[in-house]
């Protein structure tokens, strides 16, 4: 049974500078609601209340988030706002929320590494802190009924146009269904040449805590970084790993672009402004 979550959330965020300068890119809000809320969200949806998050220098935001911040409650009770009372000690009880800072920005295998006290010798979520995933049934989920079915580290994975595969970890190996496939390689960005498939590692992972030893035993990459690519290649080496292709859509919020195409699309379906803002889009369109 899967307890626990990492979240890494150490990253400088510099594809989106300046805004990240001295804001968290894991705070950057989806209309109201910040990106990090949606990702311990999914992990709760997916029965996890245990969650670490990995922050780093300047990240103090997000501690403060998920903290209760009383000064604003007693305003809103005095209000008589209710609602936003209730939302407020909502988030600030919807999971066990711990912290630990990362003290270098040295890769994402690095991150998780400093994981390894509070997970001890079990089995892990580990959800990217700048990924959102939009699907019925939580991401994080679907990789948990993966594990309870075969064992073993699971990744979750999506297919992305051939010639995209540079941009990605990428996965090979045997489909046993569908959705599931053993793995035999990871490879990190490869050229499109070399890449084994179009299956891209999508930022959602169960992990043994095998992952902490040959996170020891890897060389800095790409970067000059531990990737964790390298990390669970070594890992493939002593046992099975599995490639679970995700039902639903991810979101890169690290990305300019995709920041603002995931900004729409939520925009849309929200009741309180879906038609209007809709009606906007259109007209704005037309006048272009």
């Amino acid at each position: 049974m899967i307890r626990k979550a990492v979240i890494p959330a150490a990253g400088l965020g510099t594809r989106f500078l300046p805004a990240t300068k001295s804001m968290p890119k894991e705070m950057l809000p989806i209309i109201d609601i910040p990106t990090i809320q949606y990702v311990v969200q999914e992990a709760v949806d997916s029965g996890i209340e245990d969650i670490l998050i990995i922050s780093g220098k300047g990240k103090r935001a997000i501690e403060d988030h998920f903290d209760r911040n009383v000064e604003l409650e007693s305003r809103l009770e005095e209000k008589e706002d209710l609602m936003w009372f209730n939302e407020m000690r909502r988030l600030a009880d919807m999971a066990n929320v711990h912290f630990v800072r990362q003290k270098e920005a040295n890769g994402l295998g690095d991150a998780i590494y400093y994981a390894r006290h509070h997970v001890g010798n079990e089995p892990f979520a580990v959800l990217l802190g700048d990924t959102i995933m939009d699907s019925v049934i939580p991401v994080t989920q679907q990789l948990m009924d993966t594990y309870e079915q075969y064992g073993g580290s699971v990744i979750a994975v999506e297919e992305v146009p051939a010639n995209k595969v540079n941009r990605y970890g990428i996965v090979g190996g045997n489909s046993l269904s569908d959705t599931i496939m053993e793995l035999s390689t990871l490879v990190e960005k490869p050229a499109i040449d070399l890449a084994p498939s179009n299956l891209a590692i999508a930022g959602r992972y169960i992990l043994t805590p095998e992952i902490f030893r040959t996170i020891e035993q890897t060389p800095k990459g790409k970067n000059n970084e531990i990737q964790l690519t390298d990390s669970m290649l070594l890992l493939l080496k002593r046992e099975n790993i599995f490639a679970h292709r995700i039902e639903g859509k991810r979101h890169d919020i690290g990305d300019k672009l995709d920041y603002l195409k995931t900004t729409v699309e939520f925009a849309l379906k929200r009741k309180e402004f879906a038609e209007p803002f809709r009606k906007f889009l259109l007209e704005l369109l037309a006048a272009n």
